[in-house]
């Protein structure tokens, strides 16, 4: 099956990404066992391929543990060329290559390992911190040699249940100095190929807050606390993050535009004020009209950028039996959904709420809603 990027014909969208992370997700969480077996790297990496041959994706994106391994105790082998780390690296970037794949994103993982349960860059013990940042160095080392084009931070453990045992007075100076640190780290070895770096918010889970829970929170530390403002933008992730928030995300893409902060999207699905649900696009009993209308007010806007899906497939979807099958089908069912939102956003395109001014704004919203769904 292949499905269409209608970018061209009226979408914000220039390139559609599937990261490592969202196809193999095994389906596990906190009350059940994992669904589907771990999925070897080099193995997701021939499916992102099949994908791109499929016409359903263009680029991919990952953490560095979705490639490889980490030992905190060895923290240069991505370095030395004979080691297992380097040659699996080597063998990923080669079936990247070629299908044709490019990458957006390259992520540090802090939030996997116990040593990060406090947090990563903000981590009250500084040894920690410290070796949080050594780990973002081997992860932009990771990405240069992938191509990517943005580093990526999002917020991951760096966060806290009980705000009396916080450090207040440092804790936002921590992490400016991580992420500063990143982008010294990204100039000085001259890694052209990141063109900026991006902060992904969110409320909460795994912790009980964060210490950036929205886009405006991002945008606010960016313009307040990094050195190359101009460098960091924020990759928001709708309608999950923001929607466990209860903002709407027609706000947040339209506000990240307007002070040209919004990178590129991470898009999914979610049931507003619960867990991150993480579903994929359109699916779930939330979230269309909100969906179609942030991609419209891209559209108006004249964003034109990466959107990157950030979701797994449904629980109830994994087959053990079948799974290459099934994580395929998700692949598929997250394109077609692209599909359907761009073709909803379309049919708005010619509408002027101006010409419903005087019916009112109950009027324009039915109006507006009965275009989208080809009603007369």
């Amino acid at each position: 099956m292949t499905v269409k990027n209608n970018a061209n014909k009226f979408s914000p969208i220039a390139m559609r990404s599937m990261p490592f992370w969202c196809v193999g997700n095994p389906l596990g969480d906190p009350f059940g066992e994992k669904v589907l077996p771990i999925q070897d790297s080099e193995d997701i990496a021939r499916m992102l391929a099949w994908a791109k041959a499929k016409g359903l994706i263009e680029a991919t994106s990952f953490h560095d543990d979705d490639l490889v391994g980490w030992d905190p105790h060895d923290l240069h082998d991505d370095m030395r060329s004979s080691s297992e780390t380097a040659k699996k690296l080597r063998e990923i970037k080669k079936i990247l290559d070629d299908s044709g794949l490019k990458v957006n994103t390259a992520t540090c993982g802090l939030h996997g390992s116990k040593i990060f349960r406090r947090g990563g860059l903000t981590n009250p013990d500084k040894k920690i911190r410290e070796l949080a940042i050594k780990k973002v160095e081997r992860a932009i080392r990771i990405g240069h040699m992938f191509g990517a084009k943005y580093f990526t931070y999002w917020v991951a453990r760096d966060g806290f249940e009980v705000p009396v045992v916080v450090d207040w007075q440092n804790v936002y100076g921590w992490l400016a100095d991580g992420l500063n640190g990143a982008y010294d780290y990204i100039k000085k070895n001259k890694f052209t190929n990141y063109t900026g770096g991006t902060i992904e918010p969110k409320p909460n889970e795994p912790r009980g807050h964060m210490f950036l829970p929205t886009a405006g929170h991002a945008v606010g530390f960016i313009m307040s606390s990094l050195k190359d403002a101009e460098f960091w933008g924020v990759n928001p992730e709708l309608l999950q993050h923001e929607s466990m928030a209860l903002m709407n995300g027609v706000l947040t893409v339209a506000y990240l535009v307007s002070v040209k902060k919004l990178f590129f999207i991470h898009l999914g699905s979610q049931i507003k004020a619960q867990f991150d649900n993480d579903f994929p696009p359109l699916i779930g009993p939330e979230g269309l009209k909100e969906t179609v209308l942030i991609f419209w007010t891209l559209n108006k806007m004249g964003w034109h950028g990466t959107v990157e899906y950030d979701c797994h497939m449904l629980r109830t979807e994994g087959d053990s039996e079948n799974a290459q099958k099934s994580r395929e089908q998700f692949i598929i069912n997250c394109a077609r959904a692209l599909e359907i939102i761009q073709e909803l956003a379309g049919r708005l395109n010619n509408f002027a709420a101006s010409d419903f001014t005087q019916l009112g704004e109950s009027a324009a919203d039915l109006a507006a809603i009965a275009k989208m769904c080809d009603i007369k």
